[in-house]
């Protein structure tokens, strides 16, 4: 059914987190499930794309009939081993409440009778045992002074014994460690980057350990975040960063369901301490990205699997009408829980749609790293309210794109910048063994696309022709080179007969080159250099090649050729099979010729400026 809106105002927002998760039905069918059968899962994806909405979502599933408070006790048999009891959710407080006011009630009793005694017997006994003859101003003088002196002295006495009182009630009286009155639903707690007191638990270093002032063992117990999860939802995001110590513990806790409480650091008075085991029985989602996987204990992820499931998260969705009303809802979720901006209308929903276009990279689909389309949202929300409008507008989230632009991209923009004041990129003219490629920094999560000059020269070498690439290449860059050099020997073999040495260079890349797109650029740079042949500095290029001279696809196209009409190229070449994928907005496509090419020779005959040298071109073409 498609939606049918002026604004956003006019789609219903559910009222379920379940029902909210947008793009991840087969994430949402597992949740139900694991609330269902109370099973753990194992959530893999790229940051934003909802893991931890979903573990929120599984705890609103969960029943709550079953929860219990969690009450330590003193233990009179051996006071380094607090007793540990559950009673129905509530029920702690009142429990608490009625052994402190008894143990109080005791002690004041004895301290009000006290006062009233010593404050008249006192001085009365002091007057009659010492009488003086100095008047009778003197003598009730002397009476009052003697008065106050018994009153000061009492009070010190009744603080002693309300101290006394104190430490009588608190090693008494139990203390609530696992509070879940008035709770609405099954607990969520979230745990990631946790240290590991307050993910296991802990007990307290007293610095009173003699006197009898001490503070009692049980009353020094803290609950961790696996004991207050009991019967609820323990969520752990990039799980992996855990040690493993932590990791096995947290195995145990899974396997027993219960967990004592003990100091976690051996310095600490509280290593004496050791409870009875603790109640945990929780539901684990663990998170995390497919590096998680390495590092991951693997004695817990075969608990996890065995006793639950395995998600990998969606990264896309298909462009379709109705995942793209999916984009419109979550708008109107964003809006609904942000409370401080006003609704879309239906071109603002579009420019967002438009957007997540251009953040997936991938041809007819939608990205599903809502967090960063959430900013988006956001950004342009806030423009809206400054603007003091009562809708959000296509213009606000034109202008909400640039306020909410990633220090990738604003680091971009500099780097161009720059570049072009030094004349380290030109955007003009011709020069023989320079090229314009492209290139993108930052992760996958938020990138952002740069212009990459390369220069290649070719130099008489030594014993055999050597390609030399400087610029701190990565793996796959330096690959990327020698799979270059097998196409330049295809077509020059014959004329590198006498000995070469090739450089390329890229410039001024401190940060390192990572990743095989400047393929072609390199190529083209090489063979210009060999072949005194100029190159076209109006145009960039990027594009992955084949050991026989096919270009193949590369990632974050849109980002690269939107850095490149942002630096002032005229015309850009991409890999064919990337064409559809470019989502840039029309007014800046009109500044710039895209060009589609499927090999090494559709780039040369293109990027070169082969005037009085199409003889070479021809003998490329013959060899191909």
């Amino acid at each position: 059914m498609v939606l049918k809106y002026k604004t956003t105002a006019d789609i219903p927002v559910a009222k379920r987190i379940v029902d909210q998760v947008i793009g991840q039905q087969a994430a949402v069918d597992i949740i139900k499930k694991a609330a269902q059968q109370r099973r753990h899962v194992f959530l893999i994806g790229e940051p934003g794309t909802g893991k931890s909405m979903l573990g929120v979502a599984l705890a609103e599933l969960l029943p709550k009939e079953k929860l219990v408070d969690i009450l330590a006790f003193p233990n009179p048999n051996d006071e380094n081993q607090p007793l540990i009891r559950t009673v129905p959710v509530g029920q702690g407080r009142q429990i608490v409440a009625q052994s402190r006011m008894q143990s109080s009630g005791k002690a004041i009793n004895v301290v009000f009778i006290l006062l009233i005694v010593a404050s008249f017997i006192f001085p009365y006994w002091w007057w009659r045992a010492n009488p003086l003859k100095l008047g009778e101003t003197a003598n009730a003088i002397i009476f009052a002074s003697s008065m106050l002196g018994a009153m000061l002295v009492v009070a010190g006495f009744i603080i002693s014994l309300r101290m006394g009182a104190r430490v009588g009630v608190q090693k008494n009286a139990p203390k609530i460690i696992v509070d879940n009155f008035d709770r609405k639903q099954s607990p969520f707690y979230d745990a990631t980057g946790s240290i590991a007191g307050a993910l296991l638990g802990d007990v307290l270093h007293d610095p009173f350990q003699s006197g009898g002032l001490g503070t009692p063992a049980h009353e020094r117990v803290v609950a961790g975040m696996i004991h207050k999860a009991n019967m609820g939802v323990l969520f752990v995001d990039e799980i992996a960063t855990m040690d493993r110590q932590t990791q096995q513990e947290l195995l145990s806790a899974l396997q027993e369901r219960k967990f004592a409480i003990t100091g976690q650091s051996e310095r600490s008075a509280g290593a004496m301490v050791r409870t009875e085991p603790v109640p945990c029985d929780f539901v684990l989602v663990a998170a995390g990205n497919l590096e998680t996987l390495k590092n991951m204990h693997p004695a817990l992820r075969s608990r996890i699997r065995g006793y639950g499931y395995e998600v990998f998260m969606e990264e896309t969705i298909l462009d379709t009408e109705e995942t793209r009303d999916k984009i419109a809802v979550f708008v109107a979720q964003e809006v609904t829980k942000d409370t401080r901006i006003p609704h879309f209308d239906k071109s603002a929903v579009d420019e967002i749609i438009e957007e997540a276009r251009r953040m997936a990279s991938r041809k007819g689909h939608l990205t599903l790293r809502l967090r960063n389309l959430g900013g988006l949202v956001r950004a342009a929300g806030d423009i809206a309210v400054e603007d003091k409008a009562k809708v959000v507008t296509k213009e606000h989230v034109v202008r909400g794109r640039h306020v909410a632009r990633p220090l990738e991209k604003q680091l971009a923009d500099r780097y161009i910048e720059r570049k072009k004041e030094y004349q380290v990129i030109m955007t003009e003219g011709k020069k023989v063994g320079r090229v314009n490629g492209m290139a993108v920094i930052g992760g996958e999560d938020s990138f952002s696309g740069i212009l990459l000059p390369i220069e290649a020269q070719v130099t008489p070498g030594g014993k055999k022709t050597e390609f030399i690439a400087t610029g701190k290449l990565g793996e796959i860059a330096k690959e990327a080179v020698k799979n270059v050099s097998a196409i330049i020997l295809k077509y020059f073999g014959e004329d590198l007969k006498e000995k070469y040495d090739i450089y390329i260079q890229f410039l001024q890349t401190y940060e390192g080159v990572e990743g095989d797109s400047a393929s072609i650029a390199i190529a083209v740079a090489i063979i210009s250099s060999f072949q005194n042949v100029p190159v076209r500095q109006d145009l960039a290029m990027t594009g992955s090649l084949s050991v026989r001279g096919d270009v193949l696809p590369i990632g974050g196209v849109s980002s690269k050729v939107e850095a490149a009409i942002e630096a002032g190229i005229k015309e850009v070449i991409v890999p064919k099979s990337n064409v559809n994928e470019i989502i840039i907005d029309k007014d800046k496509l009109k500044k710039i010729k895209i060009t589609p090419v499927e090999t090494i020779e559709d780039v040369l005959k293109v990027a070169l400026d082969w005037n009085g040298k199409k003889d070479i071109l021809r003998r490329i073409s013959d060899k191909a």
